[in-house]
C-alpha cells in the first residue's frame, strides 16, 4: 500500500479513463475537466511510475504493452471502488433515520415499530431520540416528528395529530374524584418543561381553576407519567404519551374532558429535498397507527 503514496489517485483515474475510452477528449468529457488537464495527469503519472503507458500517435493514445496490463488492473480496481461506494448508497437507501423526542419514542412509537418492520422488512429504522430540533438539510435525518405549531422555516411540515391535554391518574386516585372540585384534595404532578398549563383545561371544562396540593415536579414527561402510574397524584397529559397506559388500565382519565393545547405533532421533512419511497411509506404507516390509537380513545369515551 505504501507504493501508492507516490502515485496520485487523480492521475490513475485519468490513465484508466483514457485507456477505456480511447482518447483524451472522451476522457476529459467523462471526468469533466479540460483535455490539457487529462494530458498533464497522464504525463505526471507516467513520470511517477517511471514507465510509458501510451504511445502517442497522430490519431490517438495507444497503450503500450505495459500500459495494457497496467490499465487492465486499474479498471478492475476502480470497479471494486465503485461497488464499495454502491454498497454505501444501498445502505443509505435502506436505512430510514427518524428524529423524535425521547418521550414520543419510548411511550408510543417503540411499542408499534414491529408492525413497521413486518410491513417493510428491507428498511432498517434508526431512531434519533433527542429533544433538539435537528437541521434536516445538514444531517442524515430523513424525517422528524416534532411537537409545536408547525412553523419551522426551511422545512415542510404536515400535521400528524393535534395535541389535546387532560388529567390522568392511577385508578386508586380516580376512585376518589367524584367532581372536578375534588382535584383540590390531590397532588399535581408537574412537568416543568411543558408547553401548556392547567388553565386551558379548566377553561375547556367550564370551571374555575382548582388549587392542587403540592406534588412532585420533573423536567421529563416520562418521569411524570411513571409518577402518575405509581399513584403520586394527577398529571395533565396528552394522547400519545398515555395511550397505552390508559388502554391497559394503569391510568384513568377521570373526567373525559380534553382541551386543545394549540400544539400538534407534525411530520417534518426538508423543503429542499424530494421525498423518498421509504419516507412516504413511513408516513402512511404512522398515520394508520395514529388512527388506531385515536380509535382507542373513542372507545374509552364511549365506555365512559
Amino acid at each position: 500500500m505504501a507504493m501508492l503514496n507516490r502515485v496520485h489517485l487523480n492521475g490513475l483515474r485519468a490513465v484508466e479513463t483514457v485507456a477505456r475510452l480511447g482518447s483524451l477528449a472522451a476522457a476529459a468529457a467523462e471526468l469533466n475537466v479540460s483535455v490539457s488537464a487529462v494530458s498533464q495527469q497522464v504525463k505526471r503519472t507516467e513520470k511517477q511510475l517511471g514507465q510509458a503507458l501510451f504511445e502517442r500517435t497522430p490519431g490517438a493514445l495507444v497503450p503500450t504493452e505495459f500500459g495494457t496490463a497496467f490499465t487492465a488492473r486499474l479498471s478492475a480496481g476502480f470497479r471494486e471502488l465503485a461497488q464499495a461506494v454502491a454498497l454505501a448508497d444501498e445502505a443509505n437507501e435502506c436505512t430510514l433515520v427518524v428524529s423524535v423526542a425521547p418521550a414520543f419514542a419510548s411511550k408510543w412509537l417503540l411499542p408499534r415499530l414491529s408492525r413497521h418492520f413486518a410491513r417493510h422488512p428491507n428498511v432498517l429504522l434508526r431512531i434519533d431520540a433527542s429533544a433538539r430540533v435537528a437541521d434536516l438539510d445538514r444531517s442524515d435525518i430523513d424525517i422528524a416528528i416534532r411537537l409545536g405549531d408547525g412553523k419551522w422555516p426551511g422545512d415542510r411540515a404536515e400535521l400528524l395529530l393535534a395535541q389535546e391535554v387532560f388529567p390522568v391518574c392511577a385508578p386508586s386516585i380516580a376512585a376518589r374524584l367524584k367532581s372536578i372540585g375534588d382535584l383540590a384534595q390531590t397532588c399535581a404532578i408537574t412537568d416543568e418543561r411543558a408547553m401548556f398549563s392547567w388553565d386551558g383545561w379548566f377553561e375547556a371544562a367550564g370551571v374555575a381553576p382548582v388549587t392542587f396540593q403540592k406534588g412532585a415536579r420533573f423536567t421529563d414527561p416520562m418521569l411524570c407519567l411513571e409518577s402518575a402510574i405509581a399513584g403520586h397524584g394527577v398529571m395533565l397529559a396528552w394522547q400519545l404519551l398515555t395511550a397505552d397506559a390508559l388502554a391497559d388500565g394503569r391510568l384513568v382519565a377521570p373526567f373525559g374532558i380534553r382541551a386543545e393545547s394549540g400544539l400538534g405533532y407534525w411530520l417534518v421533512t426538508s423543503a429542499t429535498s424530494s421525498e423518498s419511497r421509504k419516507v412516504r411509506d413511513f408516513k402512511a404507516w404512522i398515520r394508520e397507527e395514529i388512527e388506531a390509537t385515536m380509535a382507542q380513545f373513542r372507545a374509552l369515551d364511549s365506555a365512559a
